[in-house]
């Protein structure tokens, strides 16, 4: 997914870790998976960040990735309406977020379909994994 999605190759192991401590510790998040009979064919993952302002958390999507033959097919549009109604159903729950690659349009143009609106927050990092 990083490598389609981003050019990025991750290293395996890094990865593989990354996911058996997310799914070993509930508070750094959790998986959706969507399902097309016994095949996985989509996911994203969740995450949580505290906001002062709002007293809540929000939820953040990451992690998207819809099968290729799978696309356009309301697969995503199915994963983001089940979270979107976790999340409403849980008053802690300030709102949902996600961040998009500036040049990837399709996917800025998916995120507006389903009514997300672009926030007026640009994105600063120091990553030390790079």
């Amino acid at each position: 997914m990083a490598n389609e999605t981003e050019g990025k190759d991750l290293p395996r192991e890094r990865l593989d870790r990354g996911v058996r401590l997310l799914l070993a510790d509930k508070s750094k998040g959790f998986y959706i998976v969507a399902k097309v009979g016994a095949e996985t064919v989509g996911q994203l993952m969740v995450t949580f960040e505290w906001s002062d302002w709002r007293a809540g958390t929000f939820w953040w999507i990451q992690s998207v990735y819809v099968d290729s033959p799978f696309r356009r097919s309301g697969i995503y549009r199915a994963l983001y309406e089940h979270v979107l109604g976790l999340a409403k159903a849980d008053a802690s729950v300030c709102g949902v977020r996600l961040y998009v690659e500036r040049h990837n349009t399709v996917a800025q143009q998916t995120y507006a379909d389903l009514g997300m609106t672009r926030a007026a927050y640009e994105m600063f990092e120091v990553d030390f994994t790079s």
